[in-house]
């Protein structure tokens, strides 16, 4: 019984084998998956696949480093596509410094209009973070996002910064890296957050587990994720299997 939060099987990587990977997923008890959707394209696939199986659910929003390509009508079709029962959340949605192709102003302007957007359709909010901690956490206190809440995906930060999103009623999610021998920071992470906090995911096709490291990620990788935060944190796989499903099903109001 596990719930990968965070999956691109609408991303190019996926084209020729979907149907496989998806059973595997399964046939490895991974029982629900978000599939994320950025940008128009991901968006409609994301769209697309949630109509086709029932255990998959989406999330949509606008990636910070396309923020200058979004248009107004993109967050208006947003909008009106998360009144969709199986649009469970907003995003992904952040800051992104690593690269240069949107400036920041305009990211940060999308990323508040996203939030405001999340607030007014009651959806919890994905949040993507490369190289821009403050200035998220700053925005996300700015945006009261504390009324919706939502996840930190694929946390990366200090197990300190962590404890900050969780007081402002975040999820902090584990991925691949948690799994890497030399993942110092996401280990400390998985041993101080409670297990209350914690959410797994793949962000597949990226990011792929030990051993896998370098290769194409999939869901039935999430299970690699668990194993790995059950063994720091001392507890049985399958409890953390239960309550990380159970912590995202709640966040998602997935019955």
């Amino acid at each position: 019984m596990l719930f990968d939060t965070h999956v691109h099987l609408n991303a190019d990587q996926f084209n020729d084998d979907l149907e496989e990977v998806i059973e595997r997923a399964v046939s490895e008890g991974v029982q629900n998956m978000v599939v994320v959707g950025f940008d128009r394209p991901t968006i409609e696939k994301a769209m697309e696949l949630i109509e086709k199986y029932d255990f998959i659910y989406a999330s949509i929003g606008w990636h910070p480093v396309d923020a200058i390509d979004m248009k107004d009508e993109d967050l208006v079709w947003i909008e009106e596509l998360a009144n969709h029962p199986k649009v469970v959340a907003i995003g992904e949605m952040g800051l992104d410094y690593h690269w240069d192709k949107s400036p920041k102003d305009i990211q940060k302007d999308v990323f508040r209009k996203q939030i405001q957007l999340a607030k007014r359709v009651q959806l919890p909010i994905i949040i993507h973070n490369r190289e821009a901690t403050q200035d998220i956490v700053d925005i996300l206190k700015e945006e009261e996002a504390r009324e919706v809440g939502g996840i930190m995906h694929c946390y990366s930060g200090s197990p300190e910064v962590a404890k900050e999103c969780v007081e402002m009623n975040f999820y902090i999610s584990l991925g691949g890296p948690v799994t890497f021998k030399n993942a110092k920071k996401p280990k400390e992470v998985a041993a101080e957050i409670p297990l209350e906090r914690l959410l797994i995911e793949t962000d597949c096709p990226f990011l792929a587990p030990h051993p896998y490291r370098g290769k194409r990620n999939e869901p039935s990788y999430v299970k690699l994720v668990a194993e790995q935060i059950a063994e720091i944190k001392e507890l049985s796989f399958a409890e953390v299997a239960r309550k990380t499903t159970e912590n995202a099903k709640k966040l998602f109001a997935i019955n």
